[in-house]
């Protein structure tokens, strides 16, 4: 298997943003981290994507990756990171070096804009002002949205790849209803970015398909943490008598509600089956291991980043596009078998 630029950082003690910069030999690394970095690529046989320099129009090399205050927030948990990283490796292999930028304010892409420190922009970012998507539209630079399309762009013309939230929340609700389930707790999140929202969406769809009412009072908000869902379990012990399943709109409420459920002595599935979202590695972590749906985000970041290097290239006819990439549903022991 090839070392990527994460193995690169982990065996260096470094982040893979310094990884980045040293490989393109930027500016921002100093010449001792380069050398180190450099010797262990070629010590464990790093490859760069040899087509990468033929774009025509890149001057700087360098792609501002701008990333939700979120990510920040909770200190960058396993999902945030993951989209993180695929993105940054999937840059690194075309020899781009990454600015990682937290959106403090929404001023820090019109700063990199004009200063002309990129040449693109990957927008991980749920929410942006319009005085910023203007600047943006005006100032004719490459840029893709990844995973979140902020309001302002509902209405516009831009290029945006991301994960299908409604068929993801779908597939989660049939499932549990096809296992025979119709009394089941949903716990949605009320933060920026409108996938929750979306996924709640995705579940009422199966309800309905099936024939099922979906109960509004059922429908409970966490704020996305595990500290939420083990929260919001403990403190709603009588309404457990009365559902046969839980589907948690993310894994890491999902595991804090196994948690709390484990502290009241409710088995998982047998008493109560659980269903998460997002399939991050914790899932397996767990026991039980926990059901979840599986958002491609290797894909995405990949389509995301070819995606930008067309745009960089000026190849094509310059129609937008937006990309939906279907989610999986992954089965396991936190769900169980149909009910008798």
């Amino acid at each position: 298997m090839s070392i990527t630029t994460k193995d690169i950082a982990r065996i260096a003690n470094v982040s893979q943003s310094t990884v980045s910069r040293c490989l393109n030999n930027s500016p921002f690394a100093s010449e001792k981290t380069k050398q180190r970095i450099l010797k262990i690529a070629e010590e464990h046989g790093f490859q760069f994507n040899a087509n990468a320099r033929s774009l025509k129009v890149n001057k700087t090399y360098t792609i501002g990756l701008i990333l939700p205050q979120s990510m920040v927030d909770h200190g960058f948990d396993v999902h945030s990171r993951a989209w993180q990283d695929t993105l940054i490796e999937n840059l690194t292999q075309l020899q781009f070096d990454v600015i990682v930028s937290p959106s403090f304010g929404q001023s820090n892409i019109r700063k990199l804009i004009a200063s002309q420190k990129v040449d693109g922009f990957i927008i991980l970012q749920p929410e942006l002002d319009i005085e910023t998507m203007d600047y943006l539209e005006k100032s004719d630079i490459a840029y893709v949205f990844c995973k979140y399309l902020p309001d302002v762009c509902k209405n516009r013309d831009v290029d945006y790849v991301h994960a299908d939230q409604i068929k993801g929340g779908y597939l989660a609700g049939e499932h549990l209803l096809k296992l025979g389930h119709k009394k089941i707790l949903c716990i949605s999140a009320d933060v920026a970015g409108g996938e929750f929202k979306l996924r709640t969406e995705g579940c009422k769809g199966a309800f309905y398909d099936h024939n099922v009412p979906f109960n509004d009072k059922l429908l409970f908000f966490g704020d996305s943490t595990f500290t939420s869902g083990f929260q919001l379990i403990k403190k709603n012990v009588d309404l457990l008598k009365s559902i046969t399943a839980i589907f948690a709109q993310n894994d890491l409420m999902a595991l804090g509600v196994l948690s709390a459920l484990r502290e009241l002595h409710i088995k998982v599935p047998e008493d109560i089956a659980v269903v998460g979202y997002d399939n991050t590695e914790l899932c397996t972590y767990f026991s039980p291991n926990l059901t979840s749906i599986h958002q491609p985000y290797k894909e995405i970041a990949l389509l995301t980043c070819k995606r930008l290097i067309e745009l960089l290239e000026n190849k094509g006819d310059h129609v937008k596009q937006k990309l939906a990439i279907q989610p999986k549903l992954v089965v396991r022991e936190s769900t169980g078998n149909m009910l008798p």
